[in-house]
């Protein structure tokens, strides 16, 4: 996977929100959103990437994250630390034909080193997952490429939903950029990275 250096990260939530809330989201302010979600396998990043761009795809950024997920009764809940910044995550997944649908809060995060001791005695932690990512989008639609720590070479598709928008109306986005990177439905991942480290 090529790195282009003129690319800078952007927050997941002024990616998530461009468009239809606009960039910027209240640091008091917890978001609700959800994503029709695809993960899978990949051979070679450097080839999805080349088939997202000719589907009219944007590089947005390319960064590293740290992921520390923590026991909780419902859900998972995982700090992303993505220098210089953090979040809380708190998110469920339920099954959508082949595909899954993501429901997720993101609260901002400015002692990120403080809030992961703090969760990990409070709560626990049960797994953590340090990749490499690279972000390209088009309209609505993120495609992560990401060399994973341990595990290898990933994509994830979200396809971020407003309020009023049903799973339905994105299914043809997603479908059309799996079928561009040749993923069929018995290639799909239905668990986190994390939750696949634990099977090794």
């Amino acid at each position: 996977m090529s790195s282009d250096a003129s690319l800078r990260p952007r927050s997941p939530v002024s990616i998530a929100l461009a468009g239809e809330r606009g960039p910027e989201l209240n640091s008091q302010r917890i978001a609700t959103m959800r994503n029709l979600e695809a993960k899978f396998k990949l051979v070679r990043l450097d080839d999805a990437r080349a088939s997202a761009l000719a589907l009219g795809y944007t590089a947005e950024a390319s960064f590293t994250q740290h992921d520390t997920f923590f026991a909780v009764a419902h859900g998972k809940l995982k700090l992303r630390e993505q220098p210089p910044d953090a979040w809380l995550i708190h998110y469920g997944r339920e099954a959508d034909g082949a595909l899954m649908l993501s429901r997720y809060e993101i609260v901002p995060v400015t002692e990120p080193g403080r809030t992961r001791e703090m969760l990990a005695r409070a709560l626990g932690v049960v797994g953590e997952v340090r990749k490499h990512r690279t972000l390209l989008t088009r309209r609505n639609v993120r495609l992560h490429l990401d060399r994973v720590d341990r595990l290898g070479s990933f994509g994830e598709i979200e396809a971020v939903l407003s309020e009023s928008q049903s799973a339905e109306a994105a299914r043809a986005d997603v479908d059309e950029l799996l079928g561009a990177l040749s993923i069929g439905a018995g290639q799909l991942i239905d668990v986190s990275y994390f939750e696949l480290m634990a099977r090794r």
